[in-house]
This record gives structure tokens, C-alpha cells and sequence, in this order.
């Protein structure tokens, strides 16, 4: 496979990206967690490709106080990375730190109402999970993926993207089972720079795309991995479906 210069955007990016995760492709252990916002439209092209199930993982990045573009660290469920030295370093306060994390941790609750809805969050535990992103510059809200991930021991964990940052790419190698990423260019910057087309991804396509996602039925619905339907609930089956 040849890596071109630039995608011409994230589901050209997604769809590049399966060709390295060929092997994954129809098992019904699979699980490609996204991460929203940019994420979703590559593990989106990833998991309708693989065959496989798609869902989301929320984590925010931690933005620098007055400098937010820059990552001081992330936060997801139960989790918070922080950049090594951040607090000692006198850039940030303790109280700095604990005031962007809870706003970030708000704002995931709020993403999940909006994207999930009543929809229960899917079982990680003995599976093989798929992180993508559309792209790690610090790594800073991969790398709380990546213990929210592991805190749901999952069985085996691949971190996969399109571009990254080298040094970045190479410290998460060591977190992860399985580490694809398809270019980690010399002068790095920026993961737009990468793409063509970067359009901000709306909260409208993410919904869109889960939705679809999760209307797919594929192996893992009907696998060991599912609990058994509980007459009681009404479900039905597909013989005979619920009224």
C-alpha cells in the first residue's frame, strides 16, 4: 500500500487505514471505538470495511489555560493524563488542572446523551478493541483512551490512525497491543496539514453515522458475546418480532 502525501479527507484517510487492519475483518469480537468528533468518520469507512461493530469513545483533550489549542492532557471516564512535569513546571495549577477537567468531563456527558441516547454503552471486557482517531499530535487524548480501554480489560487493544506525530506515535506503541499509523512525516505541525479536506466534523454527521452504524446487522448481534434476550423484555426475535 502506498501512503499518499495527503488524504483527501477522513473517509479517504478510514479507508486506507483498513488495508493495515485487514485481519480483523469479520470477527464478531471487534469492536472499532471512534473518537469523536474527527474520529468518526474514519472508523466509520474502518468498521462498515471490516465487517465489524462501531461505537464511540468520549475523551477530551485538556487544552492549555489561554493557550488552548495546546493539550496539557485529556480526560475520559475515570481517567486523566496529564503532560509529564505540567503542575511542577508552574505553567498550570493544580486548581487549573481540576477546573478544565471537570468542564471536559461535562461536556462528555453531554456528547453521550446526544450520540447514545438510551442506547447502552457496548461490553469492552475479553474483546479486541480498535482505537482510531483521525489523526495524535501529543497523544494526549489517545493515551486516556487507552486506559479507559484497559480498565474495561479488553483482551487485546490496537491503536489505529491515519497520521501522527513520530515521537508521539512511538510512546504510545509501547500502550497498546498493536500500534497502525500510515505516515508519521518528518516536520509533522499539524494533523490538518495532512488532509486535503479537514472540515470540522458537526455533531449532525456523528449522529448520522452512528446511527447508520448501528443499524448494520453483522455477527457480533448474534455471538457469544451478547447476553442471552430476556423473554420478559419483549424483544422478540427475529421470527417472531416484538409488537
Amino acid at each position: 500500500m502506498v501512503t499518499p502525501e495527503r488524504f483527501t479527507d477522513r473517509t479517504h484517510a478510514g479507508q486506507l487505514l483498513v488495508q493495515a487492519l485487514s485481519s480483523y475483518a469479520g470477527r464478531a469480537d471487534v469492536l472499532v471505538l471512534a473518537l469523536p468528533r474527527g474520529g468518526v468518520p474514519v472508523g466509520f469507512a474502518v468498521a462498515r470495511t471490516l465487517g465489524v461493530e462501531l461505537d464511540i469513545m468520549l475523551v477530551r483533550k485538556l487544552g492549555l489555560p489561554g493557550h488552548a489549542e495546546y493539550a496539557m492532557g485529556a480526560v475520559g471516564a475515570g481517567v486523566r493524563v496529564l503532560q509529564a512535569g505540567l503542575i511542577e513546571s508552574g505553567l498550570v495549577s493544580a486548581q487549573q488542572v481540576d477546573q478544565a477537567s471537570a468542564r471536559e468531563l461535562a461536556e462528555i456527558e453531554r456528547r453521550d446523551r446526544l450520540y447514545r441516547g438510551t442506547r447502552p454503552a457496548p461490553r469492552l471486557a475479553g474483546r479486541c478493541v480498535i482505537l482510531v482517531d483521525d489523526g495524535i499530535a501529543t497523544g494526549a487524548t489517545l493515551r486516556a483512551a487507552v486506559e479507559v480501554a484497559r480498565r474495561h480489560q479488553v483482551a487485546r487493544l490496537i491503536a489505529a490512525t491515519p497520521v501522527g506525530a513520530r515521537d508521539s506515535v512511538a510512546a504510545l506503541s509501547g500502550e497498546v497491543d498493536e500500534m497502525v499509523c500510515l505516515s508519521t512525516p518528518t516536520g509533522f505541525q499539524a494533523v490538518s496539514h495532512w488532509y486535503r479536506c479537514f472540515d470540522q466534523t458537526g455533531e449532525a454527521e456523528v449522529q448520522a453515522l452512528l446511527a447508520e452504524a448501528w443499524s448494520w446487522r453483522r455477527p457480533w448481534q448474534h455471538s457469544e458475546l451478547d447476553p442471552a434476550p430476556n423473554p420478559a423484555a419483549g424483544a422478540g426475535t427475529p421470527e417472531n418480532p416484538a409488537p
